[in-house]
């Protein structure tokens, strides 16, 4: 894990953090940092706290305790988050994509990609849809542009919904399982547009069931269980040299799944 030492360079710093629901312990004190141009893959058994932890990297969970800083800016001080504006202002700074695309259904994918530099960022309309047309292409979907939601497949909907966050040119991305609403063959198609972010230097950090790309594509592994890190490291030190019982345990089990 990266040490308090980071804390002035990293893109993301969290300390403390406990987050509960009634008396559902979610997490439970958590550290971490995420340097620039670091991908960060999460994984562990499912009601870990993977998601909820992502969640409060951008303010859409609110902890209980602990401080988070984002870019430099304090997200989260001592469990209270800034402003509204101040908060919806920092988020522009940080890519979210969901495993449900959250697509607006009734704008095409063009409009899709427009509507938030144009009314958060100011773009004019001509820069906003060149903007938006070189994304396409970069994941391939050049050809989509003016298509409705309702006609593409589940993985063009997450390269779309991949391309709509970088459209505010975001200094981190955040992707909570964006994979898992996926038929098999068509993981492969996102995977491979977020492998090329990371090749590009972009920060990430990754909630994945998705073990082959985190062994790929991570700078580090975070291993969570029953609300905390239970371990992290390189991907070579967790996929083959574990040195907590539980990942261990939870390793082996995925592996022999799959």
């Amino acid at each position: 894990m990266t040490t308090i030492d980071s804390r002035q360079q990293a893109q993301i710093s969290i300390r403390g953090l406990h987050k509960r629901y009634g008396d559902n312990v979610v997490l439970n004190g958590i550290d971490f940092d995420v340097l620039p141009g670091q991908v960060i893959v999460i994984i562990g058994p499912s009601g870990s706290g993977k998601s909820t932890f992502l969640r409060c990297c951008n303010g859409l969970e609110m902890p209980e305790q602990g401080d988070i800083t984002l870019c430099g800016k304090a997200l989260i001080q001592q469990g209270k988050p800034l402003p509204e504006k101040q908060l919806n202002a920092l988020r522009q700074d940080v890519g979210m994509v969901f495993q449900s695309f959250n697509l607006f259904p009734h704008l095409s994918v063009m409009e899709n990609l427009c509507v938030a530099p144009v009314m958060l960022r100011g773009l004019d309309k001509t820069t906003a849809r060149r903007q938006a047309l070189s994304l396409l292409e970069k994941v391939g979907l050049s050809s989509k542009a003016e298509a409705m939601p309702g006609s593409l497949s589940g993985g063009q909907k997450q390269r779309v919904a991949i391309s709509r966050a970088l459209a505010m040119s975001p200094s981190v991305m955040l992707f909570d399982e964006p994979t898992s609403a996926l038929d098999p063959e068509l993981v492969g198609e996102v995977l491979q547009v977020m492998k090329m972010l990371a090749s590009e230097g972009m920060t990430m950090m990754v909630v994945t069931h998705e073990m082959g790309f985190a062994r790929e594509v991570a700078d580090v592994v975070v291993v969570m269980d029953g609300g905390g890190i239970v371990e992290s490291g390189t991907p070579e030190n967790i996929f083959t040299n574990p040195q907590n019982e539980r990942t261990r345990q939870f390793i082996n089990a995925v592996l022999t799944r799959q």
